[in-house]
């Protein structure tokens, strides 16, 4: 029997070494939230935005918006979805503006860190959500 550790670890390497977007909606719900719960935990949210700002051209942010809440929704991070819902088309917005150089930093940053704080006052939830899905769905996804 393989401990939470090598099944998060196997998950991980599996997820990481994808070519996304995928046939498989697992792999690709997977992947979207630890993506985001990864660059949030390095860098908060303007982390994420440059580090998926191409996608989301070519996506649009709503679309972008839905795929990640309704994998939230289907680990059960609905607080996460929320903050999403709640800021993340302004956090575009601005950050697309500042990107054009049609706003100075200020509207970006103030709305990047209330996004930020809400992430940070749940305290890990979504490390510990992220966990228990993947114990969960793990054969699924490792090969």
């Amino acid at each position: 029997m393989k401990s939470t550790d090598e099944i998060w670890n196997e998950v991980i390497h599996s997820i990481s070494n994808i070519d996304f977007p995928t046939e498989n909606k697992a792999k690709n719900e997977a992947y979207l939230v630890f993506q985001y719960y990864s660059e949030l935990e390095s860098g908060g949210h303007e982390a994420l935005l440059n580090w998926w700002h191409e996608y989301i051209l070519e996506v649009g942010i709503t679309r972008y918006i839905t795929e990640l809440t309704h994998s939230f929704e289907k680990i059960g991070a609905q607080d996460y979805a929320i903050i999403l819902k709640k800021h993340g088309e302004d956090m575009w917005r601005n950050f697309i503006a500042l990107e054009n150089g049609e706003i100075d930093e200020a509207p970006f940053y103030q709305v990047i860190e209330k996004a930020d704080q809400e992430y940070y006052n749940l305290e890990d939830k979504l490390q510990l959500l992220l966990e228990s899905y993947f114990i969960s769905i793990h054969t699924d996804l490792v090969e």
